[in-house]
């Protein structure tokens, strides 16, 4: 399946949201089903709508003036390159794995390092312990297609946004009958 999924758009939205919009009543959505649209399409949709909610939290990280040249990738999804390439693709960066697969576990483990005077301080424990193993780069053609399907997902929530509460009190009138 092609990126964007040939028109089909997935709000990852399962248990509401938090980042960026502070709503328990946002809920999933797809938009844009039609009967083209197979089961490889749902998968890369939902794929794509789960790497543009994180693009959401990149881009509030970009307006405050935070640099950012890689993503690092850790855990069960960072050893899936389709995974990878997406998130690479949607971000507009490299995404990195490193010889620590599971990151705060590592990390909490270096912080503890430091503490016992095992290294001098958290970047140079950082520096000698942790290792980029794989890059994937973003490739131009796709990252230029997720921009424009970022637009149209980054205006779903506020068009569904009444929906959203509407289907919040009539979930709980249902649940109160």
């Amino acid at each position: 399946t092609p990126a964007g999924a040939e028109g089909l758009v997935f709000l990852p939205y399962l248990a509401g949201e938090r980042t960026p919009y502070p709503d328990p009543n946002a809920r999933g959505v797809f938009v844009g089903l039609s009967l083209r649209h197979g089961k490889g399409h749902l998968v890369r949709a939902v794929l794509e709508g789960v790497a543009f909610g994180l693009r959401d939290s990149l881009e509030i990280m970009r307006d405050l003036g935070v640099p950012i040249q890689q993503i690092r990738a850790s855990g069960g999804g960072a050893r899936s390159p389709l995974w990878r390439q997406i998130l690479a693709n949607v971000f507009g960066l490299p995404v990195v794995t490193t010889n620590a697969e599971e990151g705060p576990a590592y990390g909490v483990a270096l912080l503890a390092a430091v503490g016992t005077g095992a290294f001098p301080s958290v970047p140079e424990a950082c520096r000698t312990a942790i290792k980029v193993v794989s890059q994937t780069d973003p490739d131009p053609a796709a990252t230029a297609v997720y921009e424009e399907y970022y637009g149209v997902y980054r205006g779903l929530y506020p068009t569904l946004k009444g929906v959203f509460s509407k289907l919040g009190e009539l979930s709980v009138k249902g649940a109160a009958s």
